[in-house]
């Protein structure tokens, strides 16, 4: 019985899945996608699901793995991200922050009140880099709904309305460095990922990274988790009001012009992109 259940919720998670990627037009023939792939859950369910899709929607799949260097921590997401792609045969190409920018994030963390924003920042910057590099046409990412109405609340509440145009399961490029980020899982609670690793008894890396506790996201999530006990379907309504402010909100503003960042050469809105500003202030370089 168990059996049939866990293909029946495969399916059906599948089929929702697939259902954003052609509903939105997330991957083009021939494209060739990058998946972040971190060993969580989100990034492992993504790198299953699009290998699943490969041959239907005729597109080249790799992986890219980002050490940020988080002692105690990154490690165990980084042997179980080489798990899933050597299972899979699917190429798995490894960055670190310390190698590429001489840097780590728990260098990072002493000169932030929270280590996420630098986290932020360094893994965007070393993810499209990579992915640029790689000739990538789209960067998979892990998001799902509840990630995406966190991140949208926070942009709402701190009124970051500039934020707003880059939400969605679909960026668009920019920048010619700039790949565009698409997220198969946008429309797939937090809870339904967990429970498909359990069911198909897959290692996950589930720890939260120690850095966690101090963010804005951590209690808005928190918050978001009791308010969708208490009304269930909460989360997915966020969702449907965000969509429709999405679409409002990205036919009026307009996206900043890009240039390269003097220092490293990568797209940015200033003289400096964020990734060499933080590395600068925390190295002195």
């Amino acid at each position: 019985m168990r059996s049939l259940d866990r293909e029946v919720f495969n399916q059906d998670l599948f089929n929702r899945i697939e259902k954003v990627i052609t509903d939105y037009s997330l991957i083009g023939p021939d494209d060739k996608v990058a998946v972040a792939l971190s060993g969580g859950k989100d990034s492992v369910l993504t790198l299953y699901a699009l290998h699943g899709f490969k041959e239907k929607f005729n597109f080249e799949l790799v992986a890219i793995a980002i050490d940020e260097g988080i002692s105690g921590y990154r490690a165990d997401g980084l042997h179980i991200a080489r798990l899933h792609a050597s299972k899979l045969g699917i190429e798995l190409l490894e960055k670190s922050l310390k190698e590429e920018m001489d840097i780590t994030l728990d260098q990072a963390a002493n000169f932030h009140h929270t280590a996420c924003i630098p986290c932020g920042v360094f893994r965007r910057y070393l993810l499209n880099q990579t992915a640029s590099d790689l000739g990538a046409d789209k960067l998979a990412t892990g998001h799902n709904l509840d990630d995406e109405v966190q991140s949208f609340l926070m942009s709402f509440a701190r009124a970051d309305t500039r934020r707003f145009a880059k939400f969605g399961p679909k960026l668009d490029r920019i920048h010619p460095r700039m790949i565009p980020r698409i997220k198969p899982l946008w429309e797939i609670h937090e809870k339904q990922v967990g429970l498909w690793a359990v069911l198909n008894d897959l290692e996950v890396h589930m720890a939260e990274c120690p850095y966690a506790y101090t963010s804005f996201r951590s209690h808005l999530k928190n918050f978001l988790n009791q308010l969708e006990e208490k009304r269930p379907g909460t989360k997915m309504n966020l969702l449907k009001s965000f969509q429709k402010s999405f679409q409002f909100k990205k036919s009026r503003l307009k996206v900043a012009d890009l240039h390269e960042c003097q220092r490293c050469g990568e797209p940015s809105s200033s003289l400096l992109c964020k990734a060499c500003e933080i590395r600068e202030e925390i190295t002195g370089d």
